[in-house]
């Protein structure tokens, strides 16, 4: 029979971990998470059940103890009532993957999904090997207007204080999120942004005139990179460097603004940024099926959300080792750099099952982030002479 010792020692390493966390609160998120890997699903009753028969309780005991993990203070017992603070978690989520990470770059990305029509999670989320870990997210309601940019400055401006001074961190965020605001704010904290912008959007290369964005990579093939200014409107003017590339097999190029020089960026580094939209994928169908929830509080998914991004991180931590050790890195030699063994198993996929047997086993589950090198600057600085012509740089 599976020892329970396992979830012990699980509990009291989220305890460290999450120190401002009453003890109460971290043994409860350490329950919730193994759970949710135990069973392949974050579902309240499933997480109970599975729980229940390792521990040999009744499954309305461990259900009422999950409960009260994401409940409010008003609705809970006893005269020590206390409720989950999100926020608490967002720091030492972004410290524990930094832990092991190293000195390398770090690459966050911001993007939303939806639970329908009933509510909409921004999220911010460390890029780590073809998925991402949620280190930092605001619930809202589904279907009402309000603006998203002071939740991406706070939610980004709570996790600075956890990352060091010199570590390089590049912002990642897709078409839609696209802000001057947005921008000046990353940049404010030290960071890199790598923002997509939309197609009808224009630039100014300095000594040149104004163009359409997509008309600096008007074909398949096409590359350009040069610093000036992005989006007409006075309001809304930014001085950035314009990184666009079309790809064969691509609709649209991709047209990237960021604040490093041109010789310094590519565009093609933007490519990570669909790790994250993976990882919303794992939190939902393919992995903790938080699209069954029928949650209509935000407030309580937000809690929720915390035991969801903690049992991601342990997939991650766990199944990166594993990812590592299948895909060794390239050794450094003379001639160009051999390409990386493709991916067959995802790194979620093969976290879920070192855990699931570690907990047969009864032995801890040994991983730690293991980073893979962020490429260097690009080899053509310059821009094609033909689109140096197509806008004109004429005084």
């Amino acid at each position: 029979m599976p020892r329970p010792e396992l979830l012990y020692r699980w509990s009291d390493r989220v305890a460290t971990r999450f120190p401002t966390l009453s003890r109460c609160q971290a043994r409860v998120l350490a329950w919730y998470s193994l759970g949710m890997i135990l069973a392949r699903g974050g579902g309240l009753d499933r997480v109970a059940v599975h729980l229940a028969a390792l521990l040999d309780v009744g499954p309305g005991t461990v259900r009422q103890r999950l409960r009260e993990f994401y409940r409010p203070a008003a609705s809970k017992r006893g005269r020590s009532r206390r409720e989950l603070d999100p926020e608490a978690c967002f720091g030492p989520l972004l410290g524990w993957v930094l832990s092991s990470w190293g000195d390398g770059p770090l690459a966050l990305a911001v993007d939303a999904t939806a639970l329908g029509d009933r509510m909409t999670v921004l999220c911010v989320a460390a890029l780590y090997r073809s998925c991402a870990v949620p280190v930092a997210w605001a619930v809202l309601p589904g279907n009402e207007p309000g603006a998203w940019n002071p939740h991406w400055k706070r939610l980004l401006g709570l996790l600075r204080e956890h990352v060091g001074p010199d570590r390089r961190v590049f912002v990642l965020s897709d078409r839609g999120i696209e802000s001057s605001g947005l921008f000046r704010a990353i940049v404010e904290l030290g960071w890199h942004p790598l923002m997509r912008a939309r197609a009808r959007g224009c630039f100014r290369p300095q000594g040149g005139r104004w163009a359409r964005m997509p008309e600096l990579a008007p074909r398949h093939g096409a590359r350009f990179r040069a610093r000036g200014q992005a989006f007409k409107t006075k309001e809304a003017r930014l001085d950035c460097t314009l990184l666009a590339r079309w790809d064969e097999g691509r609709a649209d190029p991709w047209l990237i603004l960021t604040d490093l020089p041109p010789e310094q960026a590519d565009a093609s580094w933007y490519a990570v940024r669909a790790w994250i939209e993976c990882s919303f994928k794992k939190i939902k169908s393919d992995g903790w099926r938080w699209e069954r929830s029928r949650m209509a509080d935000p407030a309580r998914a937000a809690r929720l959300w915390a035991a969801m991004a903690l049992a991601t991180l342990w997939t991650l931590e766990v199944g990166g080792a594993a990812d590592a050790a299948d895909r060794p890195e390239p050794e450094p030699g003379p001639g160009p750099a051999a390409a990386p063994k493709p991916r067959r198993w995802s790194t979620f996929l093969l976290g879920g099952a070192a855990v699931l047997r570690a907990w047969i086993g009864g032995a801890d589950p040994a991983g730690r982030f293991l980073p893979e090198p962020w490429p260097g600057p690009p080899r053509d600085a310059a821009p094609p002479p033909e689109v140096l012509m197509k806008i004109d740089t004429s005084p």
